[in-house]
């Protein structure tokens, strides 16, 4: 999975195409991402003692890794991630296009 947690990713398919949002949350295993703001869905909470309302929340749900793309923000566009070993040994991905390597996203 070439999409990492902190990434800014645009959704390109679905309800919520054409969105740009941070990836909050990666699941390699079933290959589902969660993004800021996408695929929103309504949680209804039982009343507890920490909350005793209880109520409605809003929160993003995963979608499916395949419907992202790795947005560029200089560029402004989405570009193709490629990995390669650069000079000093590490393993690193970098944009196909322009050839320059992807820095890490902070957590």
């Amino acid at each position: 999975m070439k999409i990492k947690s902190g990434d800014m990713v645009k959704v390109i398919s679905g309800h919520y195409k054409g969105t740009v949002g941070e990836v909050k949350a990666v699941s390699p295993k079933t290959n589902k991402i969660i993004v800021e703001g996408v695929n929103l869905v309504k949680k209804s909470l039982k009343p507890t003692q920490a909350n005793p309302d209880g109520g409605i929340i809003e929160r993003e749900a995963p979608i499916d890794a395949s419907n992202v793309a790795f947005y560029d923000g200089k560029a402004k566009k989405t570009v193709k991630l490629g990995s390669k070993v650069n000079d000093k040994g590490k393993k690193v991905r970098y944009n196909k296009a322009t050839g320059k390597e992807i820095k890490e996203a902070k957590k």
